[in-house]
């Protein structure tokens, strides 16, 4: 078996203030210096920080020379809003997408998916190869599987 070289990426929550956007300024600059595969940035709970995040990638996006990757969740409203935010990000050349299910938002609820593998399904009926989709999962049993296989099922 051949190993390849690591990958390495960052992660970063939107920034919620101008304070904070400085900060996050000054850790992005500094760690593009290290060369990453990309840098990815957070959705909050039930989309919770999608404005935030969409302006964050779409910074990125623009002043580095680092893909941007932002977190798609389950967790939107409808089809119709994951389609327009997809649109955004491909027409501003974004091509790289970390696809989750998402926290539920706090009182419950569910997304328009219920598996991360429906929104890539999802994605790739739509735009094709226009994206290139990292997934994730627990390193163990997920609390609201079934279990273990079931978790595999839906990677």
């Amino acid at each position: 078996m051949t190993r390849s070289a690591p990958h390495l990426s960052f992660e970063f929550f939107p920034p919620r203030s101008d304070e904070q956007v400085s900060a996050f300024r000054a850790a992005r600059d500094r760690l593009a210096a290290l060369g990453p595969d990309y840098m990815s940035v957070t959705f909050g709970a039930g989309g919770s920080t999608r404005g935030r995040t969409r302006q964050t990638v779409l910074e990125i996006q623009r002043e580095t020379p680092i893909a941007a990757a932002p977190h798609i969740s389950c967790m939107a409203e409808d089809e119709g809003s994951i389609r327009d935010l997809l649109d955004a990000y491909r027409d501003a050349g974004v091509r790289r997408l970390v696809v989750l299910r998402g926290d539920r938002p706090s009182g419950g609820g569910s997304g328009v998916f219920d598996y991360a593998i429906d929104l890539v399904r999802f994605i790739r009926s739509h735009y094709g190869d226009s994206f290139h989709i990292e997934v994730a999962c627990y390193p163990e049993h997920h609390p609201e599987s079934a279990s273990p296989q079931a978790d595999l099922n839906h990677f």
